[in-house]
């Protein structure tokens, strides 16, 4: 079987490289947790990768913003590399800070990436934000979100409605309402806030913990491989993660349903980029 290897990244304030790194393992894939300058110093090759995680955390503590040094840093050392690395059939997923950081790098949405008549990092342009929740507190808390499954998302293939754990305090999605009809009309706009029904959220709190324009909770590029949420997937990589999980486990035993109590959606989003490397 072929071997698919994921860069995870690490060092300065990011702390759910573990995690991260432990969710790949079980999707399939060998994880290698990655500090930041051994990156950018050229001593870890990128291209010897073909997934490359952006983790949760607090990189540079946020003091400047959230993600907004580690996009700079990762921007001016390996700005083309990360372009390249997508355009070979490589896979970026930002989670969290690790979404804040696409953003500021103008990865995401990346309406204008690979375009021949654009020079490369001229494409990289920041046209959304992530910024600070409504409520004016961070959140610690689950979410339902509704998949788009028309979305060209590599990450989402198949999946169509999950639960998964938010906790943060700048993770409003926020842009004008051109660029917002631009993702709609895309297909870009990956995962949405929603009811436990899966209908939209409509903004309401707290089932949108945020304020997001449109519920919108992630987004990919036009080419489906790059994919930011803010929402925690490598948090709910067992079933006991889940805080109902007591609940579901009776559930279980009463209708004799194993199926209710393994699933895992967390970890299907890294299972989807590793079957995807694998049949390339």
């Amino acid at each position: 079987m072929k071997e698919v290897k994921a860069l995870v990244l690490s060092g300065y304030g990011l702390n759910c490289d573990y995690e991260t790194a432990y969710a790949l393992e079980l999707a399939g894939a060998t994880a290698v947790r990655v500090h930041i300058n051994s990156l950018v110093s050229g001593m870890v090759k990128l291209e010897d990768f073909q997934i490359m995680v952006f983790g949760g955390g607090f990189s540079w503590g946020d003091d400047h913003g959230a993600g907004v040094i580690q996009a700079v840093r990762i921007k001016t050392k390996l700005g083309d590399n990360l372009l390249k690395f997508v355009e070979n059939q490589g896979l970026i997923l930002g989670i969290c800070n690790g979404f804040q950081t696409l953003v500021n790098l103008g990865l995401l949405p990346g309406f204008d990436l690979f375009k021949k008549d654009i020079k490369p990092q001229s494409s990289m342009k920041r046209s959304v934000a992530l910024i600070n929740n409504d409520s004016g507190n961070f959140r610690d808390q689950w979410v339902n979100l509704k998949i788009d499954s028309d979305s060209p998302c590599i990450f989402t293939k198949d999946l169509d409605f999950m639960e998964l754990p938010v906790r943060h305090g700048e993770g409003k999605f926020y842009s004008d309402d051109l660029t917002i009809r631009h993702l709609i009309d895309g297909r870009q706009v990956v995962a949405r806030y929603a009811l436990p029904d899966g209908s939209p959220a409509e903004k309401k709190f707290p089932l949108n913990p945020n304020g997001s324009e449109y519920d919108i909770a992630g987004i990919c590029d036009p080419t489906g491989r790059i994919f930011g949420l803010m929402p925690h997937p490598e948090a709910f990589n067992h079933p006991t993660n889940h805080p109902d999980w007591t609940l579901n486990r009776e559930k279980t035993k009463r209708k004799h349903n194993a199926d209710s109590l393994t699933s895992v959606s967390g970890i299907k989003i890294f299972q989807n980029a590793v079957d995807f490397i694998r049949k390339i």
